[in-house]
């Protein structure tokens, strides 16, 4: 036992070092130094950084619960907000046709629709590195099919894949169900219709890997392909990757919101940033401009604060702009 403590009282002091030695690294490196010399993308990441964590911690910043029914009242219903004459100090914002107050149907708006984007990017990514991994590595007939799979998907516009996947979904499931499973369901239609950039992507470096040195030696000693494509050609393939999910997390908030917009994603009971737009145009020409404007604003700063990202994130990475 005594020995066990002292090799982990050993290993821990390593370890701590370790970290700090790649955080040292990381701050004296070059991706750091062009981000703090950009000013536009420090206020992106700090824009950004506000809206993930009044997401996240919607609970706690939210001055109300707008799925609270007891806090809800109908007289409350089209203040404007604040600085406007008939302004109540209560509802910053103003409140909607129900009551609820804008600023707190925002913030749990985007949770829902940073956790769809979030969530359909990550099953994009997943889907199409593996996919991407195997057409790149293994090549043949295994590289056709995938390749003519999303040459098929590429011909059709991604909106569009998105309402195909969810209308059959409306279509086979049973309406009680498909109420409680939308989030997945939007996830799975969003997720489908972006899988194709990140296999080509990695289709692409995947075929330069597997023909350099490290690759070869790893294959004449033995090593499985499903390893060599894991723990050698992954890593060297996911700079551009992680360049295409942060532009494609805005395109699926965009996606998202254009869903509910419609009618055909976040249902109206879960407000989401789509649903809030979708709603509040209708009041939009009776005087109640707030109802709209103000979440139709926030999902447009997101969107700009997370391309800008993207943006930065892409030529900080190309070696050929250092």
């Amino acid at each position: 036992m005594a020995i066990g403590q002292d090799r982990q009282a050993a290993a821990d002091p390593g370890l701590v070092t370790h970290l700090m030695d790649g955080a040292r690294r990381f701050f004296d490196g070059d991706l750091w130094y062009s981000f703090c010399r950009s000013p536009v993308v420090v206020v992106s990441a700090i824009i950004t950084l506000i809206f993930v964590a009044s997401a996240i911690f919607a609970p706690l910043v939210a001055p109300y619960d707008p799925f609270d029914l007891a806090s809800i009242d109908l007289l409350d219903s089209e203040i404007p907000p604040v600085w406007m004459d008939e302004g109540d100090p209560r509802f910053l914002l103003g409140t909607d046709a129900q009551g609820r107050d804008i600023l707190s149907t925002m913030i749990y708006g985007a949770r829902i629709s940073l956790g769809v984007g979030f969530a359909s990017v990550l099953f994009a990514m997943v889907l199409g590195v593996s996919l991407g991994l195997l057409s790149g590595y293994l090549g043949g007939a295994v590289d056709a099919i995938i390749m003519r799979i999303a040459d098929v998907q590429l011909t059709f516009p991604a909106i569009l894949i998105a309402l195909l996947i969810d209308g059959i979904s409306r279509t086979v499931l049973p309406r009680d169900l498909h109420s409680e499973i939308w989030f997945y369901v939007l996830v799975l239609a969003i997720g489908l219709s972006f899988w194709v950039q990140y296999a080509r992507t990695v289709r692409g470096s995947a075929m330069v890997e597997r023909n350099k040195e490290y690759v070869q030696a790893a294959r004449v000693i033995g090593i499985p392909p499903l390893l060599i494509m894991l723990r050698h050609v992954l890593p060297n393939v996911m700079g551009p990757v992680l360049v295409i999910a942060t532009i494609n997390l805005a395109i699926a908030v965009i996606t998202e919101a254009t869903l509910s917009f419609l009618g055909v994603g976040v249902p109206l009971t879960s407000p989401s940033l789509g649903t809030l737009i979708r709603v509040g145009n209708d009041f939009l020409f009776s005087g109640s401009w707030w109802i709209t404007i103000f979440p139709g604003a926030a999902l447009a700063l997101l969107v700009l604060a997370v391309n800008l990202l993207g943006d930065w994130l892409r030529d900080a990475l190309n070696p050929k702009l250092r």
